[in-house]
C-alpha cells in the first residue's frame, strides 16, 4: 500500500504547488467575474464527482463523463447508462440534469444529456404596485447536448458535445450553440489518467422579446410627423463561460475488496480567477463508496469549499446495476447544496 501511496502523494503535490506558482505569477487585479451569461452551465452534475470537489476530467467510469470531459465517455464501465440527478439550488432554484450513453461496438460512444434550472414564480413589483400587479415572472435555462466519442488506442480517447443552450426571464430570450471537446490517456504509471477538456466554446447570446418593444414618436410631439413607429431597445451580446481543464486521476490502493482514487483537477474559466478542485473516493467491494474532497481552491472570494458524499451500487448480474449518490457541497454564507442521482447501467 505504501509504494502506491507515496507516488499519488508527490503527484497531488507537485500539480497543487504548480498551479499555486501558475496564478501568483498572473497577478489578477480583474476576474470578469459577472461578465458572461448562462451561468448554469457552471453547475456540476453528478453526486459523485461532486463529493469528491468537483475534479473529474480525468476520471471515467460513467455517463457523468458529458459533462466534465467528453473524451473519457468512451470508458464507461458499461456498454450503457442512464442518468437523473437532481438538487435544491440556492435561491430555492431547482436544477436537473439527466444523460444516456450508448457503445456501439466499432463506432464509438453516443451520448444525450439534458441540464435544466428553473426559478420559482415571483410577483412582478413595481412604484406603484409594490405588493404586485398581478403578474409573475420566472427565470428558466435549458442545455441540450449530444456528445459523440471514441476510444483511438487502448490508452487515449477523444470526445465532443455539441449543445444548444437558452435562457429566459420573463418575455424575454437568449439562444446560443457550443461545443465541448475533451481527451483522455492513460499511462503506464500505475493506472494514472490525465484528462484535458475544453468547454462551452460557442456564440455570444442575446436577450431579445417582447419587453423590448416599444411605440416610439420621432418628433418627440404628438400630433407631428411620423407617429407609433414601431421600435426596439438595442441588447448587448455576452459570451458564454468558457471553461479549460487539466486534471489527473489514480488509484492510490487497490485490492481484491478496497480501492481509493484520488482526484485534481486545475481549471481555467474565462470569467473568474484559476482554481483546483481534488478529492478522494473510498469503494468496497466496488458497491459501497465513501467520497470526500474540496472545490475552488485559489479561487477568489469564493464561497465554495468542501464536499463528501457517499453511494451505494447493487448489481443484478453481468452489466446491470443501479447507482445511488448523494453529495453535499458546503457554499459559506450561501448555506449548503445537496445532490441525489439515480443511474442505471446495462
Amino acid at each position: 500500500m505504501t509504494k502506491f501511496l507515496k507516488p499519488a502523494a508527490m503527484i497531488f503535490i507537485v500539480t497543487i504547488l504548480s498551479f499555486d506558482q501558475m496564478t501568483a505569477q498572473l497577478d489578477r487585479n480583474t476576474t470578469k467575474v459577472g461578465s458572461t451569461v448562462a451561468q448554469f452551465l457552471k453547475i456540476p452534475a453528478g453526486a459523485r464527482s461532486i463529493a469528491m470537489g468537483g475534479g473529474a476530467v480525468a476520471m471515467d467510469g460513467d455517463v457523468y463523463s458529458i459533462y466534465y470531459n467528453p473524451g473519457a465517455l468512451a470508458r464507461m464501465n458499461t456498454p450503457g447508462e442512464a442518468t437523473f440527478n437532481h438538487s435544491e439550488w440556492l435561491a430555492d432554484m431547482n436544477y436537473n440534469f439527466a444523460a444516456a450513453g450508448l457503445t456501439v461496438e466499432g463506432v464509438g460512444t453516443i451520448g444525450l444529456s439534458v441540464t435544466s434550472l428553473q426559478s420559482p414564480q415571483e410577483i412582478v413589483r413595481t412604484e406603484i404596485n409594490p405588493e404586485g400587479d398581478g403578474r409573475q415572472w420566472s427565470y428558466s435555462a435549458l442545455s441540450m447536448g449530444l456528445s459523440f466519442a471514441r476510444t483511438l488506442t487502448d490508452r487515449f480517447a477523444l470526445g465532443m458535445t455539441f449543445k444548444y443552450i437558452r435562457e429566459g426571464i420573463w418575455d424575454m430570450s437568449a439562444q446560443g450553440f457550443a461545443v465541448d471537446v475533451g481527451t483522455i490517456y492513460t499511462t503506464s504509471f500505475n493506472g494514472l489518467k490525465i484528462g484535458m477538456s475544453i468547454t462551452n466554446f460557442g456564440s455570444k447570446m442575446r436577450l431579445d422579446g417582447y419587453d423590448i418593444s416599444f411605440n416610439n414618436f420621432p418628433t418627440g410631439s404628438l400630433g407631428q410627423g411620423p407617429q407609433n413607429i414601431e421600435s426596439q431597445y438595442k441588447t448587448e451580446e455576452y459570451d458564454i463561460p468558457l471553461t479549460f481543464r487539466i486534471g489527473m486521476s489514480m488509484d492510490a490502493y487497490r485490492d481484491e475488496n478496497i480501492r481509493s482514487t484520488i482526484v485534481v483537477d486545475a481549471t481555467h474559466p474565462n470569467d473568474n480567477s484559476e482554481y483546483i478542485n481534488s478529492g478522494i473516493e473510498f469503494a468496497f467491494n466496488e458497491s459501497v463508496f465513501g467520497r470526500v474532497g474540496y472545490r475552488s481552491l485559489f479561487m477568489n472570494n469564493t464561497e465554495q469549499g468542501l464536499t463528501w458524499g457517499a453511494g451505494v451500487q447493487y448489481a443484478f448480474g453481468g452489466t446491470s446495476s443501479v447507482k445511488v449518490d448523494y453529495a453535499f457541497a458546503d457554499y459559506g454564507r450561501l448555506k449548503n447544496v445537496q445532490y441525489v442521482t439515480v443511474s442505471v447501467t446495462y
